[in-house]
């Protein structure tokens, strides 16, 4: 569909769900993620506040100005487990340690999103309680030796094996979990253009 206003959506992010889930939202977009920010945060941040500070990080440092049609979308996606940050895990002992963690818990996932245009830039996020029955350690290592959680912020994808056969239980949106909350990104985005046009 056509956006209001003949906006041109420019995502940026190389993730190949966050590219599915727009493409199923039906509206026309291109992929640019350059960006020269540097993922550096405050050691005193809110973990809540860590994907919103991540994603408009992400926005500013844009590697070019935007043109006066375009919108910007910029994301980013953690996981909280107690007290503890779980982002993309650093090789696959990692990946094994952070899925023991989630192991019998509830955790939460974050992720922010940013429109930004030539005008104004707007954050917003969500959270989604994801409840994980006992993983033993063969699901464990089994998972992470035949799939693709070394991208994935908490080692694990919702949409693959691991959720199909681990997760017992979610409060909110799935698609957020994936990695994209795709009912608030359009409402927001509508909202977002229609301030621009009242």
């Amino acid at each position: 569909m056509e956006l209001p206003a003949k906006k041109r959506l420019v995502l940026g992010s190389n993730s190949p769900r966050r590219r599915d889930l727009m493409e199923a939202l039906r509206l026309p977009f291109t992929v640019d993620a350059e960006t020269s920010f540097i993922e550096t945060i405050p050691p005193d941040t809110p973990h809540e506040r860590i994907p919103s500070c991540m994603s408009e990080g992400k926005s500013v440092g844009f590697h070019r100005p935007l043109a006066e049609d375009e919108i910007l979308v910029t994301a980013d996606t953690l996981v909280l487990c107690g007290e503890g940050v779980l982002g993309k895990p650093r090789d696959r002992k990692d990946a094994i340690r952070m899925l023991h963690l989630l192991s019998g818990r509830s955790h939460h996932v974050i992720t922010a999103v940013t429109l930004r245009d030539t005008h104004r830039m707007h954050t917003f996020s969500v959270s989604t309680e994801v409840r994980f029955g006992t993983l033993t350690d063969e699901m464990i290592e089994w998972y992470v030796d035949h799939c693709a959680p070394l991208d994935k912020a908490g080692a694990y994808g919702i949409q693959e094996w691991i959720g199909y056969v681990g997760i017992r239980g979610i409060d909110g949106s799935y698609w957020n979990v994936v990695g994209f909350p795709t009912h608030r990104f359009y409402q927001e985005l509508l909202a977002f253009i229609g301030t621009e046009t009242a």
